[in-house]
Order: structure tokens, then sequence, then C-alpha cells
């Protein structure tokens, strides 16, 4: 007989939810982006953890599958993720764009930062609330050194390995400055990518400002005025907009737009405002073993971009 308590099933495909009637013009989308960008699904005892990457792929299908859908909103609150996990999350957005001609508009909510950033440069509008924390365009590999951690418990490494590199980034001793030459090459080449990948998006982004991608965090207004978001408002003006955008250019009015909006959902994951948020946190925690930060960290063995100076927060990911 097994204790194991299995994970919640997920309940079906998703499905439209209406979050707000609206009134008088075009249907829009929301669709919703929170927590950590990682490429694996957020899983454990009584969870209903999903894949951020297919969670956002099935939800920009079932937008393109509607044609009563004119625009979508995509409401982000992420400090960011992994280098890859963003990176298909942007090319999917580009994908669903080119195909549908629907207007984008990219909200940032608590956070937008890093790879979630990235995404969000991919839309055709950035709308931030002023209390928003965007920016943080750099790369970063978590690696520590656990050696004398691992002495004090006796645990000794010995590994039999055919290629020298093959235990690189091992937290069981200390880099050498040829691995650590190799890594930094690795994390240079992905920062050179989101950097074209945004300045492509962004044309407002000043060329000659270094302030733009050396990894610093931007209040909203600080990120408008660098060319990185295009309006600070609030959630309403971004659904504002993206009907505005929805309406062609010779039906357009002066009037504020107030559309209906639909939100993504599974059976057993109910909205009720635009605000809502999947809950997505494994209730079993981290209580058998030490919450240390460096053995966390150890835990997302991928180049990431994000702001997130305490990763043990990944706990608390949403979808």
């Amino acid at each position: 007989m097994s204790a194991d308590i299995a994970p919640v099933s997920v309940a079906g495909p998703v499905r439209q939810v209406m979050v707000s009637a609206g009134e008088g013009c075009p249907r829009v989308a929301l669709v919703d982006v929170d927590g950590l960008l990682l490429n694996t699904p957020f899983v454990g005892p009584l969870s209903l953890g999903e894949n951020p990457v297919a969670t956002f792929r099935e939800k920009l299908d079932a937008v393109a599958a509607d044609p009563a859908l004119r625009a979508v909103v995509l409401r982000i609150n992420s400090p960011g993720g992994g280098v890859a996990a963003a990176g298909t999350m942007r090319f999917e957005l580009e994908r669903f764009k080119a195909r549908t001609g629907l207007p984008v508009v990219a909200c940032l909510m608590d956070h937008g930062c890093g790879g979630a950033y990235h995404l969000a440069s991919a839309a055709d509008y950035i709308v931030a609330t002023p209390g928003t924390l965007t920016g943080g365009v750099g790369v970063i590999l978590n690696l520590f050194n656990l050696q004398d951690l691992m002495a004090q418990y006796n645990v000794v490494p010995q590994p039999i390995k055919a290629g020298k590199y093959v235990d690189i980034g091992s937290s069981a001793r200390p880099q050498t400055d040829e691995e650590k030459a190799l890594f930094q090459a690795m994390a240079n080449e992905f920062h050179t990518k989101m950097k074209a990948d945004i300045a492509k998006s962004r044309y407002k982004i000043k060329a000659d400002d270094a302030t733009v991608f050396d990894g610093r965090i931007f209040t909203a207004t600080q990120a408008t005025e660098r060319g990185l978001v295009d309006r600070v408002g609030e959630l309403d003006d971004a659904l504002h907009i993206a009907a505005w955008m929805a309406i062609p250019p010779t039906a357009r009015t002066e009037v504020r737009y107030n559309p209906p909006v639909v939100m993504f959902r599974r059976g057993n994951d109910p909205a009720n405002s635009p605000y809502a948020v999947s809950a997505n946190i494994p209730l079993q925690g981290a209580g058998l073993l030490p919450n240390l930060p460096g053995l966390d960290r150890t835990k997302l063995p991928t180049f990431l971009s994000l702001w997130q100076p305490e990763l043990t927060m990944e706990k608390l990911s949403g979808k």
C-alpha cells in the first residue's frame, strides 16, 4: 500500500470564460502569463501545476480558433525565467501574430522582467502599471560551490568521467578559469540574441542608452522614458487600447472602449475577473530538507533571464 499522493489531473482543455461583459466593441482575449517561466511542469501533491510554455501555446491556439476574438491583451506578471523558455514563448507569440493579424497589447503587472519582458516586447503596444518593475534584460547561470558544505556532512564526490568538461558547472568543486570563460561566452551569446530581438520590436529604444540592456530594473516611468514601455496605465487601459486597435481606423471614435473580455481556463480553474490568477503552489513544500538558497538555485540548471534575488520564491510561481 502506497502513501504517495497523486497529483491532481488537468481538467480537460482550456475553455473560454467571460470575465467582463463589456459593451459595444470587439471582444478581447486576455491571455495571462504568471510566475516563473520554465519549460517544465510545476507539479506536486494536490497541485494544478502545468508547463507555462505549453499552456501559453494552448491559449494562443484557442484564441486563433475563435473568429469572434479581435484582439489580445497579454497580461504578464513574471520576474522572467529560462532563456530558452522565454524565447520559445516569444517565438510562439510572433507566429500567432503573423497567422492571425490580431493586435496584441502587453500589460505588465507587478513584474515584467528579464525573459518576461523579452516576451512582452513582441507585442504591438506595452502598458505598465504605476507600480510595475520591468527591464532586467540580462542572462545569469546560477552556479554554487558547495564543496565545503558537503564536506561538513562527509559527502565526498568520486566522479568517474570521460570527457574533460562533462561535469562543467558541478557544485561539488570550484570552476576553473577556462570553464568560467566557456560559460561567459554562452551567456554573452544569449544576451546578444535577446538584445537584438527587443531592439527589433522596440524602435523607441535609443541605441546609445547603455542602461537598457545592462540587467538593471526600472519603474514604469523610467521604462517609458527609455522606450521599453509605451504608456503607464492600468489593465483597463490595455483593454481599451486593444479594442481600439481592433476597430478599423475609419470607424474609431473618441469614446473609451469597454470591451467584452474572455480568459481561458481549465474546467476546475474558475475566473471571475480579469485579474484572476491560476493557483499553482505544490502543497508539499520543502519541509523535509534544509531550505538553503544555494541548494534551491541549483535546481534550475539553465541560463536564466530574470530578476528574482531569492529564487526560493519559485515555489510560489504561477503558471
